[in-house]
């Protein structure tokens, strides 16, 4: 069987990140400190002998740039300076433009420009479809309920649609991702079945991020518990606006039954926000070393987004309606581009890791029989 090489990798990953691997000499020390290295396992060596000879198939169907959780370890204890836990995160981007059937994601890890570019006019344009709306259906001065600037039902219509393409764009690119993985492999239907508890497992516990320890006892367990508050925060919030919309724009009194959630996962959002915010500036740990810039426009836009959030809803529960609905638009003219990058950007990770977890365990169980 003929294997391409493809001696123009190296440029095309400088643009998702770190291009030069050259460094490495494979001298085991990454496989022997990384904690989530199972036995027998090469990880996260494979992959980098694969960059070295330009395999770009096979590094478009491996996994284990998806089972790294970038602690840094690998990298401070590498005597070459090769930094091999930020060529994986490079790996990552770059596999969510292989997996991304409409190349955007592609176009925005290369050009953070063309990605602010994208933002910013998808902000403009929600802006002025939201504004039409509101001051050609409604009042300005009615936040909800008969008259309203922007009802509820009207929100929970267009988050549904909204919703569905994204969700749809979403799912043609993890097929995309079990063809390049699995696609080859002969592994039975009962099999898919038998390990599907892997993926929500993994999606709501982010479990393998617990297991970042340092072989030293330095502990990653505020990482793992700030991640995952953020990514709990994230799915709440989505679930309440997606469902509950209804109860959460009632008002101003406040529903407790709802709201008790929604205040959770802001505090889950915020927090997130601020912990990785700070440490992208300072710089002083190696996983923070090399930021993106599709990392800067991730957190930026969620900060930008938890900020008017909290400030709408200051806003309509103390009775400034007309305040209020200025807030929403604005929210919502940092929510829709953030939901319009998720099948391209960052927050994919959140449905890739999970199910690159369980195409790694049909893998295994399909090698091992059992």
């Amino acid at each position: 069987m003929s294997i391409r090489v493809n001696p123009d990798l190296p440029q095309e990953l400088r643009h998702y990140g770190k291009g030069d691997w050259n460094e490495c000499f494979h001298c085991g020390n990454c496989t022997a400190v990384c904690p989530l290295t199972a036995n027998g396992e090469l990880f996260p060596r494979k992959v980098i002998r694969h960059l070295q000879m330009g395999l770009t198939d096979r590094l478009a169907g491996s996994l284990e740039p998806w089972l790294c959780y970038y602690c840094g370890e690998c990298s401070e204890k590498c005597p070459r300076g090769a930094e091999p836990g930020e060529l994986m995160m490079t790996l990552r981007r770059w596999l969510i433009g292989r997996y991304d059937f409409t190349g955007a994601a592609g176009v925005f890890f290369k050009s953070t420009k063309l990605e602010v570019l994208a933002v910013v006019l998808a902000a403009i344009l929600s802006g002025a479809f939201f504004l039409a709306y509101g001051f050609t259906r409604g009042d300005i001065h009615v936040y909800d309920g008969a008259g309203a600037f922007l009802p509820s039902a009207f929100i929970h219509f267009f988050d549904l649609g909204l919703g569905a393409v994204l969700g749809s764009m979403l799912a043609i690119n993890v097929f995309r991702m079990w063809r390049l993985c699995l696609g080859g492999a002969r592994v039975p239907l009962w099999r898919y079945v038998q390990k599907f508890y892997l993926f929500p497992w993994h999606f709501f516990s982010q479990k393998r991020y617990s297991q970042c320890e340092n072989p030293e006892g330095r502990g990653y367990g505020m990482p793992w518990f700030i991640h995952l508050g953020l990514m709990l925060g994230y799915v709440t919030m989505l679930v309440l606006v997606m469902v509950f919309i209804h109860w959460l724009q009632a008002g101003p009194e406040i529903n407790w039954f709802v709201h008790a959630f929604g205040y959770a996962a802001t505090l889950g959002l915020a927090v997130g926000c601020i912990y990785f915010l700070r440490r992208r500036l300072k710089k002083t740990e190696e996983q923070y070393q090399h930021s993106h810039g599709s990392d800067w426009v991730f957190v930026i836009l969620l900060c930008l987004i938890v900020a008017t959030g909290v400030l709408q809803h200051v806003l309509h529960r103390t009775g400034l309606p007309a305040a209020a609905n200025v807030a929403y638009v604005l929210h919502l003219m940092c929510v829709v581009p953030w939901l319009l990058r998720m099948p391209f950007s960052k927050w994919s990770h959140l449905v890739y890791r999970p199910m690159a977890m369980y195409f790694a365990g049909l893998k295994n169980a399909a090698g091992s029989g059992k």
